[in-house]
């Protein structure tokens, strides 16, 4: 998610590995691609439902990426067209999110990777498939591969959220809310979600303190065009409805990936992950070498899915490495193609580097 707004506090997200900063380095090219200023291609997954895919280059296997929270297309600009030299490259936007209709159900893992099955089928998108999934779509991009593993040639995790990380941090410190308590049964919480929803139906007044929490600023890495036309689409309902429940069924989402996790076998695997933002105010070194731990632990459970799992540290990126590194994704998504594309024997261990 490329904002930092009220509803999301207390996420993993925000807690273990996300960084509100953007990094000089990702400022230094303006994305000014007119097809982030409109729909591409809107596709029926459901009588009177259409998401927005945006797909470019051609060859196979297609690399599908698999946003974060609330993340439109727009979120892989810096990737996408690097990858098109070399095979087809689809983004799409969420239901709700970016320019695709709004969602008649919860957001959670089980939904969204129906909603990306009925896509790729509608659009005529045959596997084999590349997943590549940023955040809370790494589990989004599991749990499709743990549902269609037969159409899954490979797949590269960003920064992936883990589905018992949360849990594993509570536990570090007991003066941590539970997760019903961090998010659904919080009056505050649920005092501003209800605001940002409200101001979303009467429509949103700039300035206002409604729109200060809950409409994202500008993204100074884009064009005036850019963030004028995603501005519109933060405003709408659609949206907020839909940045709220992605973040609302986090613990649904994860217990649906834990029940569905299976071994892949030999598919090529790529873990990325980023460097652990700053220490937070009154945090102790001791805590966060602690949840240093925690995540190693989880990184390793990861890699360990497949004979063929590789975990790399990124050292000088954020939580968004396709916008900080792009060079280090795109640079995984063509070892993962190339792989997909000539398998080969491989050490069966998991591979650290």
């Amino acid at each position: 998610m490329r904002k930092a707004v009220n509803i999301c506090k207390g996420i993993f997200i925000s807690i273990l590995m996300s960084s509100s900063a953007i990094a000089a380095d990702e400022t230094s090219k303006v994305i000014d691609d007119p097809a982030y200023t409109r729909a591409q291609r809107l596709i029926e997954v459901e009588p009177g439902r259409k998401l927005n895919l945006y797909c470019l280059g051609e060859g196979t296997p297609t690399v599908i990426f698999v946003s974060g929270v609330a993340d439109d297309t727009s979120a892989w600009a810096r990737v996408q067209p690097a990858i098109a030299a070399h095979t087809r490259v689809c983004s799409y936007d969420r239901a709700g999110i970016g320019y695709s209709d709004a969602g008649r159900r919860p957001a959670d893992s089980a939904n969204i990777v129906d909603d990306l099955h009925r896509l790729l089928n509608a659009a005529s998108i045959k596997p084999p498939y590349i997943l590549v999934g940023h955040s809370m779509g790494g589990m989004h991009a599991r749990l499709y591969a743990d549902s269609y593993l037969p159409e899954v040639a490979g797949m590269v995790l960003v920064d992936s959220v883990s589905e018992t990380g949360q849990e594993n941090a509570w536990r570090l410190d007991p003066q941590q809310p539970t997760h019903e308590h961090a998010f659904a049964l919080d009056p505050k919480e649920l005092a501003n979600q209800r605001d940002c929803i409200k101001a979303a139906q009467l429509g949103f007044v700039e300035g206002s303190e409604s729109y200060k929490m809950c409409v994202p600023p500008d993204d100074p890495r884009y064009s005036d065009a850019i963030n004028a036309s995603l501005h519109k689409a933060y405003m709408s309902l659609g949206f907020q409805q839909a940045a709220i429940s992605e973040q609302n069924t986090y613990q649904e989402s994860s217990d649906e990936v834990r029940a569905a996790r299976r071994w892949y076998g030999d598919m090529p695997l790529i873990v990325l992950y980023a460097p652990l933002p700053a220490r937070r105010d009154g945090e102790t070194q001791a805590h966060r070498d602690a949840l240093d731990r925690v995540r190693l632990s989880f990184l390793d459970q990861l890699v360990a899915l497949s004979k063929r799992g590789i975990v790399r540290l990124v050292p000088t990126a954020t939580h968004e490495i396709q916008k900080s590194q792009p060079d280090a994704v795109i640079k995984a998504i063509l070892e993962v193609l190339k792989d997909a594309r000539e398998p080969k024997e491989h050490d069966p261990a998991a591979q650290h580097q």
